[in-house]
């Protein structure tokens, strides 16, 4: 089931919603439930035989979760986790990676060998990443739950289920025990509503909008095709900004709809390509997948504290793990290096220019930094979308000009006789394209890099009501706290636009991963 559908809109949600509340007034355990098994049902609807391997991950997980909080500290505490992390790993192999590792042994031994389709279970890479998260804070005596129903709804609760954010026993499941939780909010469930529908119109206006100008040049590339510059650039920038509004886009709508029930998850975006380095960028794309590796392998693996060679090891190590964690491909292991090299690369200039006499960031400097990380970013997403290193390859080439520069036809009659001399030649019939590729990819990069995000946006229209405790980024700007009709009648609009484009609901691109 889809967030952006209309079985779940009009049908899934008010009965879930309804359910819980009502039946919160009278008893929390069966509210609890009800919202677990509505979770689950939630789950089933893509396959029911998903639902086994989501089970028997939550009971062998709990049961190993309470022996590591019982056993006593010491080797046998540190067996328990090692062995409930690794039987997590190992289940995420076999289903992620069995079919990428049989065939690439296969080619490197010369060995016939034979594969047959393992189904990646819906979600897996998130519920597995959560349930670890929970064993190392239970080791660490950070996280208990004796209760089996609340660590069922830790794991299977319906917002993030699917696609994120990872989150954190200890975050978020004090929240179910607190009485007003179970209490409809108007608040809550009006913000919850503002944030859904800023998701939605990211997801199915924005994102799904941009794709139809991603894929062809993409799919192009893999068949041989050689893109010019504003081709490459132009398929490039729309993959671009289709990803980032597309998991923009669900992780608001995961945040609006646990808000409505007076539940806060983490922000897992923050304009990211607004970020002045890759470091930064780092910090405000994915947080919460990034705070997890972070966590949970850079610093079990020594961090920064093992001096500068170390530390550039294990920033590569944990950007190739990443990479692949996305994916069984060598384009996903590609992706994670480049930006493991990109930090590697940030980190030395950072000493190196602390050791310089020269003044703090300035503008100038800060739009420098914007930019050239924006480009990096950009160029790692080729390897990140394409399938074969040829087809990235490919777009690469012509992202630096080398198949030459194409211009519609028509558009080339109005301008200067001698753009030969630069490389430039005619294409015929392909104005509207291009002027759609290029409108929409320079439209949504304005909104990407100009405009305020969700988070600024709700903590500014509603300026009592700062839930995610962020300062907006432009402050004195009081056109933000004008009365909510405007808002509403935008927001109308916006929500208008999204439901329109849901005739056929496309899956969130973060569900492949």
């Amino acid at each position: 089931m889809l967030f952006n559908s209309y079985e779940f809109l009009l049908v899934f949600a008010p009965i879930t919603y309804i359910g819980f509340f009502c039946v919160g007034r009278y008893s929390q355990r069966l509210a609890a439930l009800w919202l677990a098994v509505a979770s689950v049902v939630f789950y089933s609807w893509w396959n029911p035989s998903y639902v086994p391997i989501l089970m028997s991950s939550v009971i062998i997980n709990y049961l190993m979760g309470a022996l590591i909080q019982r056993a006593p500290d010491g080797g046998w505490r540190r067996l328990a986790l090692a062995a409930a992390a690794g039987g997590d790993l190992a289940a995420l192999g076999y289903f992620k990676y069995a079919n990428f590792f049989v065939t690439n042994v296969g080619e490197m031994t010369g060995l016939a060998t034979t594969t047959k389709v393992i189904a990646l279970p819906l979600g897996i890479s998130f519920f597995t990443f959560t349930q670890i998260a929970y064993l190392v804070d239970s080791y660490r005596g950070k996280a208990t739950e004796r209760n089996p129903v609340l660590y069922l709804l830790f794991v299977t609760y319906f917002p993030h289920l699917i696609a994120g954010p990872i989150i954190h026993h200890k975050d978020v499941m004090p929240q179910f025990a607190r009485r007003d939780t179970y209490v409809f909010s108007p608040s809550n469930f009006v913000i919850g509503m503002v944030i859904l529908i800023l998701g939605l119109f990211k997801k199915c206006f924005l994102a799904d909008g941009i794709a139809a100008f991603a894929g062809p040049m993409f799919g192009g590339a893999e068949q041989g095709a050689l893109p010019d510059l504003l081709q490459a650039w132009g398929g490039a920038l729309a993959y671009t900004f289709q990803l980032y509004f597309d998991f923009s886009g669900y992780s608001d709508m995961a945040i609006g709809l646990s808000l409505m029930i007076n539940v806060r998850l983490p922000i897992n975006f923050n304009s990211p390509y607004q970020a002045g380095s890759i470091i930064e960028f780092w910090k405000r794309w994915h947080i919460s997948l990034s705070t997890f590796l972070r966590d949970y392998l850079y610093i079990p693996l020594g961090g920064n504290r093992c001096g500068k060679a170390r530390r550039y090891t294990n920033l590569l190590a944990t950007m190739v793990i990443g990479g692949l964690w996305h994916g069984a491909a060598w384009t996903f292991v590609a992706w994670g290096g480049l930006h493991g090299l990109y930090l590697i690369v940030n980190h030395a200039w950072r000493g190196l220019r602390s050791a310089l006499p020269v003044e703090a960031v300035g503008r100038a400097e800060r739009a420098f930094g914007t930019l050239v990380t924006f480009v990096a970013v950009v160029v790692a997403w080729v390897f990140f979308r394409a399938t074969t290193f040829h087809g990235a390859a490919s777009i690469l080439a012509g992202m630096v000009g080398a198949h030459g520069v194409g211009l519609p036809a028509e558009l080339v009659a109005r301008l200067p006789s001698n753009l030969a001399d630069w490389g430039c030649h005619p294409v015929e019939n392909t104005l509207g394209p291009f002027v759609l590729t290029w409108g929409w990819c320079l439209s949504l990069m304005v909104v990407a890099l100009v405009l305020p995000n969700t988070q600024d946006f709700v903590a500014r229209t509603f300026s009592d009501h700062n839930y995610f405790d962020v300062r907006p980024h432009i402050a004195g700007d009081d056109a933000w706290r004008d009365p909510p009709l405007k808002w509403a009648l935008g927001l109308g609009a916006l929500a208008a636009l999204a439901l329109m484009n849901l005739i056929k609901p496309a899956e969130f691109l973060y569900f492949n991963f």
